[in-house]
């Protein structure tokens, strides 16, 4: 059988030389059609290749009647409707390894120019001045590299900055002390980097809890002198408290790669002579831009000759009667990880999924998958889907355990998961109830009935007399109103869990204040 695949963006030739050595797969290089051509080309292609210049918008994927597959040439997917392409069956893929390497070597290179100066001196003598004294450097020798993020990109650098005799210290909210033994580094927390590093390098995504993560706060923790590189995401640093940090001379420099707004137009960053900047160019090398084009051309191979993709983005299509029976669980199982994941107070080891009643008997790995996508995404980011999630937890050292029972604790169905940390374990479980929609059941051992939406307060605290109250009134202050309120107990005067839904989210300092009443042992917000 042949099939007919359509490159509609510019593409490495290494990539279009994997498609032209397969037998059966006939390509077309056409990078310079309009949408409205695309539409009408779209029909009698099985596979579409693109970079970042074509929007696969929903129009043009119902318009395409043989489409099975969707290649993105790189990591982002955000010119591709998704939720369009898995709706018609079509899977996507993308190349999320091609450019590690890459920008690995530029946040090195990034370190080097900022610990010896190198753009400062080198403009100083594009205008004709010889100032030696002024651009004296630092050695990276014997020097504390603070690491935030040791995914892929992450470890790499830590690899190679072992090579210039660094010391490591790093933090990953995947990465165990024993771990980062064996990797022969520092393990810390965010604020053990913040405190010891010389100089901070950024390997995180951009997410709700990574936003503006260096700001004035974390300035303040570090050490006078410091320095910072990033190379990952805009927003990850305040850029207005990395300002005021260099003019007061806490922060000796920094080196930058990607920023809040991009392109931008007068940052004033750019103005401050201890700071130099890339236009992202991360993944800007010939080789990496032939890594993405070489893999996602081998993913739509493997596909379309019956093999199994390795980098997919959205959810493969399953038979439409099983998804009929276990969709519903879906929204239920991924609110349950994203619930638990903000009990954890340790990295996770290991994830027990325990299926009883009904659920015993219907085909779970969707569902499963579903619920590590809800544990891994506070941290992980939309890099996290359906598909990805059991190989993403694997390679952090997460082990996956399913586990099915007739005992359903009188619920007809019910979906319990469990999370093992170094020193315990955390809980929660839930079901369907017929005409209610979704229930948390029980949070560690403690019984409850809360619907997974909006926003939740977890409060476990000392089973006594005005706690309740104590908590309505401080919450009353912050003007933050109590919806649904469940309490319950292990033994009187004992130990026990509250749980209130409010009308909107927590801030930090109003979950500090809680957390100061003697009788709280541990406030948590939930978002769902």
């Amino acid at each position: 059988m042949a099939f007919n695949v359509l490159i509609s963006d510019p593409l490495s030739e290494e990539g279009i030389q994997v498609l032209n050595q397969q037998d059966g797969i006939h390509y077309e290089l056409a990078t310079d059609l309009t949408p409205e051509a695309l539409l009408k080309k779209i029909s009698k292609v099985d596979a579409l290749l693109v970079r970042s210049q074509t929007q696969v918008t929903r129009k043009l994927i119902e318009a395409a009647e043989n489409l099975k597959i969707i290649g993105r040439a790189g990591v982002g997917v955000d010119n591709i409707d998704l939720n369009a392409a898995t709706e018609r069956g079509i899977i996507v893929v993308n190349a999320p390894n091609g450019n590690t390497n890459s920008a690995a070597e530029h946040t090195m290179a990034m370190l080097m120019a900022l610990s010896r100066k190198i753009p400062q001196a080198y403009y100083s003598l594009k205008h004709q001045q010889w100032d030696r004294k002024k651009y004296v450097g630092v050695e990276l020798k014997n020097k504390t590299l603070g690491i935030i993020g040791l995914g892929r990109i992450g470890a790499e650098v830590a690899y190679r900055a072992k090579g210039q005799r660094m010391n490591i210290m790093a933090y990953d909210p995947f990465l165990t002390e024993e771990k980062a033994d064996h990797l022969g580094i520092g393990y810390g927390t965010v604020q053990d980097v913040l405190k010891e590093a010389d100089f901070i390098t950024l390997h995180t995504p951009l997410l709700k809890e990574t936003k503006h993560l260096l700001n004035e706060e974390a300035f303040e923790q570090m050490k006078p002198g410091v320095q910072i590189i990033n190379c990952a995401r805009g927003g990850i640093i305040d850029e207005a408290a990395l300002y005021e940090a260099i003019v007061s001379g806490k922060v000796a420099g920094a080196a930058l790669d990607v920023f809040e707004e991009e392109p931008f137009h007068d940052n004033k960053l750019l103005e401050l002579s201890e700071v130099f900047a890339t236009p992202h160019l991360g993944a800007s090398t010939v080789e990496a831009q032939e890594n993405v084009a070489v893999d996602v051309c081998q993913d739509i191979i493997r596909f379309l000759t019956g093999g199994i993709v390795q980098n997919p983005v959205n959810l493969p299509s399953v038979p439409k009667e099983v998804l009929n029976q276990i969709e519903p669980y879906f929204n239920l199982a991924e609110n349950l990880g994203t619930f638990l994941i903000h009990l954890a107070r340790e990295v996770i080891q290991e994830v027990n999924i325990y299926y009883s009643g009904e659920l015993a008997g219907v085909e779970t790995a969707p569902i499963t998958r579903n619920t590590v996508k809800g544990l891994l995404t506070r941290h992980l980011g939309e890099h996290v889907n359906d598909v990805n999630a059991l190989y993403l937890a694997e390679k952090r050292g997460i082990r996956i355990h399913e586990n099915k029972t007739s005992t359903t604790k009188g619920f007809t169905n019910l979906l319990t998961v469990e999370i093992v940390t170094q020193s315990e374990k955390r809980r929660v479980a839930g079901t369907l109830l017929n005409g209610l929609g979704p229930r948390i059941v029980m949070v560690d051992d403690y019984s409850v009935d809360v619907t997974p939406k909006g926003h939740i307060l977890v409060i476990h605290h000392r089973d006594i007399p005005g706690v309740i109250g104590k908590m309505g009134s401080l919450l009353a202050q912050y003007n933050i109103n109590i919806a649904t309120m469940q309490v319950d107990r292990a033994d009187v005067g004992g130990d026990a869990v509250m749980m209130l839904t409010v009308d909107k989210h927590l801030e930090t300092k109003e979950l500090e204040a809680l957390k100061q009443l003697d009788e709280i042992y541990q406030a948590t917000a939930i978002d769902l």
